[in-house]
């Protein structure tokens, strides 16, 4: 059974137990942002509800703020998850949030119910705490909000970005923004991100002649010039990097001829690539980039590209660096500055305020039985309450 969320507002491990034991597989919120209005609002949060898409892309978000003065220090994430997959291939239901030897198993522990979980928990500890000392009062000296979606794993359409839409029409103003994303390889402590590749997704096809194998000469094989195409895009690196980026990568990942015959020469062939680039491209210039090789062969072809995101980069700042020496302080390593891995919804909050990523390892994101340290959800609540400590100048005791 599913503990009511007042009931552990001071446990984070009990906290995530309770989220995680919701099932909200993507764009499904499991009725976790009611659960989350109800315990905030109880604790003096101003609550907004924006439900955003219609039918089965409907997205449940939630944005709440205590206090109204700046700064404003936002905590983003999400409250839905990957599908399981397998179910029969977990050591424990996926959906049942239980402990074993230390380690906390099921979906969304590292990515990214416990990190939301802990970050309500040190909020709500640090309006505890500054209520007992009226000459720093929190309300006085800055607020805490927290922009939640249902709609992170799946298209993002209707979540963070519709938003950070209503916030601007709203004129409600996020001075710094800590995305909760699972950040560290494999220990808690390893990296902060503070920015994040693009990524560009091209469609290519080659329309041929269908004919029988026998008897080439009356048909127009595809696959030979699609190999070609695929070969002039895989051969020539994108670029070398830069100070802050990997090179950027192209990755080829489906080939379909739609051919279940072993003698016949089929119509068209067409493969999907995907590249993640730096901030030497913009998608504009990327696509330039890559219909000039494809050009370069003489062959003809179609594309079309679609860009997801683009690149960004913010110079580590004061919520950066705070953010950097209060890790090293309870972990005992001192974080890298990164901008690896893949997309999230980071790349719609850097255009409205400062923006970095720090959450628990990504070592099993997604995977079969998911799990993080018990110890690392407790070691995050501190890091947390202590970045909004810091960062909205208040004491706790």
């Amino acid at each position: 059974m599913t503990a009511s969320l007042a009931d552990v507002a001071n446990d984070p491990v009990a906290f995530a137990q309770a989220l995680m034991r919701r099932p909200s597989v993507t764009p499904d919120d499991g009725g976790i942002m009611d659960m989350l209005q109800s315990l905030l609002e109880a604790h003096g949060f101003a609550c907004h509800r924006l439900p955003f898409g219609e039918g089965d892309a409907r997205t449940e978000n939630l944005y709440a703020r205590w206090g109204t003065s700046a700064p404003n220090l936002c905590f983003a994430g999400h409250v839905d998850v990957v599908p399981v997959g397998d179910a029969a291939a977990w050591k424990t239901d996926p959906f049942g949030a239980e402990i074993r030897d230390g380690i906390l198993y099921g979906r969304g522990a590292c990515d990214m119910k416990a990190a939301v979980a802990t970050f309500i928990v040190a909020a709500l500890n640090v309006i505890k705490n500054t209520s007992k000392t009226p000459e720093n009062d929190l309300k006085n000296t800055g607020s805490i909000s927290l922009l939640l979606t249902s709609d992170e794993e799946g298209p993002g359409t209707y979540g963070t970005q519709k938003v950070i839409e209503w916030l601007q029409q709203k004129g409600e103003i996020i001075d710094s923004c800590i995305v909760g994303e699972p950040t560290n390889p494999a220990q808690l402590g390893e990296m902060i991100k503070i920015g994040r590749r693009g990524s560009l997704t091209g469609h290519l096809k080659v329309q041929g002649k269908q004919g029988h194998a026998a008897y080439p000469a009356l048909a127009d094989n595809p696959i030979p010039r699609l190999v070609k195409l695929l070969d002039a895009l895989a051969e020539t690196p994108l670029d070398f990097g830069t100070d802050h980026f990997q090179p950027s990568n192209l990755e080829i990942v489906n080939i379909e001829v739609g051919n279940t015959a072993s003698n016949i020469i089929p119509a068209a062939a067409s493969a999907v690539f995907n590249v993640r680039f730096n901030t030497q491209f913009t998608g504009e210039s990327l696509g330039a980039k890559i219909r000039e090789e494809l050009d370069y062969t003489g062959l003809s072809y179609d594309l079309e590209l679609t860009e997801s995101s683009t690149p960004f980069f913010n110079e580590p700042g004061k919520l950066a660096t705070t953010l950097q020496t209060i890790v090293a302080e309870v972990t005992g390593k001192t974080p890298q500055f990164t901008t690896d891995g893949g997309t999230s919804d980071a790349r719609f909050i850097h255009k409205i305020c400062p923006v970095v990523e720090f959450g628990l390892d990504n070592a099993t994101a997604h995977h079969i039985d998911e799990h993080v340290r018990v110890q690392d959800i407790k070691d995050l609540c501190i890091i947390y309450q202590q970045l909004i400590d810091q960062s909205l100048h208040t004491t706790t005791d």
